[in-house]
């Protein structure tokens, strides 16, 4: 964690002590995973924090009968009702309001089906659902709108504003974050050093680096629930725009002919599910969250393949995916990426393959050695439980929220 004064920052009546702050959260989706990774750590964190005292409440907001893009997608699922219910079960206290922005103040417009469906809170007074906050976070992929929305709340409320940015657009699409009120803000959490360091460059009061973090609660080492495990590698991720297909043809599809390989996601189109099936992988289709720990454990090996601009640009920020496969304990294969923050240990949490041939060679290797997979996937699994947990984080955001003041 780092931070840097870029002017005074004003004194508000927040007075932290660690302990019973008042925190609300603003995300695209909490009830969503659809292309959402994002909602595998808020929800994590969220829970941490609310098992430390701290008293969270989530905000969505939609844009359409039946909620904002990834929730509206997730509708479409033939798993995605169940998704839904399966994440309101897996985080029982958390409290989501929905809310529509409109160009009055940001004030609800009539209530939409998906808040019976959800059995959320419907969200019309912001004055009366903020009063008592003291630290406010909203995730970046939230629009200018409900910006505008928080600062004139600020005047009145004197909470703390943060923005939380884990993703690239900073660097692949800055005009888009330059849109917001950034000096405006009392500081920035970012995934990563480097991202951070852009903040800082665009005048941010205070910026802090909050890596993501694996829920543990939920993610760990399960039995497979088959007679024996079903595939040699699995891998989890979304196709996309295509940004990483060479990346995909390379440490994918490449080194799984001839194992039994399965891949899971969304936003696969018809000639990406050809590719995969000429491979000789299965196309497991739309994978809720909370369902890849039982994936995993059926699984041998696993493979993170990181976006073009995680593995130049914002080099040294492990997605997600990273976190949450380690706190399984699979053994992790990764295309290449510069861990420059010193999160892991590669070559002993994980694997950093250069190529397709070394690729189907690490596999080769260790699916005919069990106990050489086995020590990587605990290994792995230690760091994370000694460093990358969800419990790590929350009590990390509490010196931020210390520091703030």
């Amino acid at each position: 964690m780092r931070c840097f004064t870029k002017r005074p920052v004003r004194k508000y009546r927040f007075q932290p002590d660690g302990f019973g702050m008042d925190i609300r959260i603003f995300a695209h989706s909490w009830l969503s995973d659809w292309n959402h990774g994002n909602a595998h750590f808020l929800r994590g964190l969220a829970a941490a924090l609310m098992q430390r005292g701290h008293q969270v409440r989530a905000y969505e907001g939609i844009d359409g009968p039946w909620g904002g893009w990834s929730l509206s997608q997730l509708w479409a699922e033939p798993r995605g009702p169940r998704a839904v219910r399966q994440a309101q079960a897996a985080f029982p206290t958390l409290d989501v309001g929905l809310y529509a922005l409109d160009g009055h103040g940001g004030r609800g417009v009539e209530t939409p089906p998906v808040v019976a469906a959800c059995g959320c809170r419907w969200i019309r007074d912001w004055s009366a659902e903020l009063r008592g906050a003291e630290v406010v976070i909203v995730h970046e992929w939230n629009p200018p709108e409900l910006w505008a929305l928080l600062l004139e709340q600020r005047r009145r409320h004197r909470f703390r504003l943060l923005l939380h940015d884990t993703h690239h657009r900073a660097l692949s699409q800055p005009e888009e974050l330059l849109r917001l009120p950034i000096r405006e803000m009392d500081g920035v959490l970012a995934f990563g050093e480097r991202l951070r360091r852009v903040y800082e460059r665009w005048g941010a009061r205070r910026t802090y680096t909050l890596h993501e973090a694996a829920d543990t609660v939920h993610f760990h080492p399960r039995l497979a629930t088959g007679p024996q495990v079903a595939d040699d590698l699995v891998w989890i991720g979304n196709w996309g725009d295509g940004e990483r297909t060479p990346a995909l043809e390379e440490f994918l599809l490449a080194p799984a002919r001839g194992l039994r390989a399965r891949a899971y996601g969304v936003r696969y189109p018809a000639s990406a599910r050809r590719r995969l099936a000429s491979a000789g992988i299965a196309y497991g289709g739309y994978l809720p969250n909370l369902d890849a720990p039982a994936v995993y454990a059926a699984a041998r090996l696993s493979v993170h393949i990181p976006r073009r601009p995680y593995a130049a640009g914002l080099a040294g920020i492990p997605t997600i995916r990273v976190f949450e496969a380690l706190a399984c304990g699979v053994a992790l294969l990764c295309a290449p990426w510069q861990d420059e923050e010193g999160l892991f240990t590669p070559g002993e949490d994980f694997l950093i393959l250069h190529g397709k041939e070394e690729m189907a060679a690490a596999c080769k290797q260790l699916l005919r050695h069990p106990e050489q997979r086995n020590r990587l996937g605990r290994r792995g699994r230690a760091t994370v439980l000694a460093r990358h947990t969800c419990a790590h984080r929350a009590t990390e955001l509490e010196a931020i929220c210390q520091d703030l003041d």
